[in-house]
């Protein structure tokens, strides 16, 4: 089935069914340039969403964060929060962005120097249970701060869900 048919299935965004396919929480293949989901896949994901996600200082680890206990505070950072929110680069020897994409379409190295600039940190806090941000400088004409933070979001649940 197709993205959109599998999100109208699903009660979630077609970035949401993107994201499962690229992270392997849907078994999914391209075909043409384009998702391909199996259904008993779905099915089983749509269970799993089903579920509650449990943050916590274990899930936060296990999806790649680095603990931090320092002055009273126990924080797991999410140093590649980019990926999990379906940010994609490449990236020159100079150290340049050469191609970049953003929940699978291709945008301007440009826009994706301002997509990782609108977030500065992300991290768990293990007092409040919560996952917490501090926005960056820039803004993108792709997605704004707030709608990137939102796609993190997603991509820390959907990381959790495919443990």
């Amino acid at each position: 089935m197709d993205t959109t048919t599998a999100a109208t299935q699903a009660s979630v965004t077609v970035a949401t069914i993107r994201h499962w396919c690229r992270y392997g929480a849907v078994a999914a293949a391209k075909v043409a340039g384009r998702w391909v989901i199996e259904a008993a896949s779905l099915a089983r994901r749509i269970s799993l969403t089903a579920k509650k996600t449990v943050f916590s200082i274990e899930t936060m680890t296990a999806i790649g964060g680095n603990r931090w206990i320092k002055n009273g505070h126990d924080r797991v950072y999410l140093n590649d929060w980019a990926a999990l929110a379906g940010i994609e680069t490449s990236h020159y020897n100079t150290g340049n962005i050469s191609g970049a994409t953003y929940q699978g379409e291709t945008i301007s190295n440009s826009q994706a120097y301002k997509l990782l600039a609108s977030i500065d940190q992300v991290w768990f806090d293990a007092a409040t249970g919560k996952l917490h941000c501090r926005y960056g400088y820039s803004e993108s004409r792709v997605a704004t701060p707030a709608e990137v933070w939102q796609a993190i979001v997603s991509g820390v649940r959907a990381a959790i869900a495919a443990l």
